[in-house]
């Protein structure tokens, strides 16, 4: 999903660096290099699917537009939640 011509996040971008983790095309290149060619933007684009998909539910839970799952999805701050939650193990 490419972004608006003029598109500004509210609340930043996500970075990978301070947590230890990946960015979109190191993971294109592991992939790549187990057989699955891939480039960094498809990548961020399951990345983002997989993060719409986990911010479903919680718009169902508050009642929010189905409008918000982008919106919430495309927050480093929920994307950081994500990663607290699995570094923890905490059960959801």
């Amino acid at each position: 999903m490419s972004m608006p011509k003029g598109f500004k996040a509210k609340n930043g971008y996500a970075t990978v660096g301070e947590r230890g983790g990946l960015g979109y095309r190191e993971i294109a290149e592991l992939m790549t290099e187990g057989g699955f060619e891939m480039k960094h933007s498809a990548a961020r684009n399951y990345f983002l699917q997989g993060m719409r998909k986990l911010a479903g539910p919680l718009v169902d839970l508050y009642g929010l537009s189905k409008e918000e799952v982008d919106r919430i999805a495309l927050d480093p701050r929920f994307q950081e939640s994500v990663a607290d939650v699995i570094e923890e193990g905490i059960e959801l």
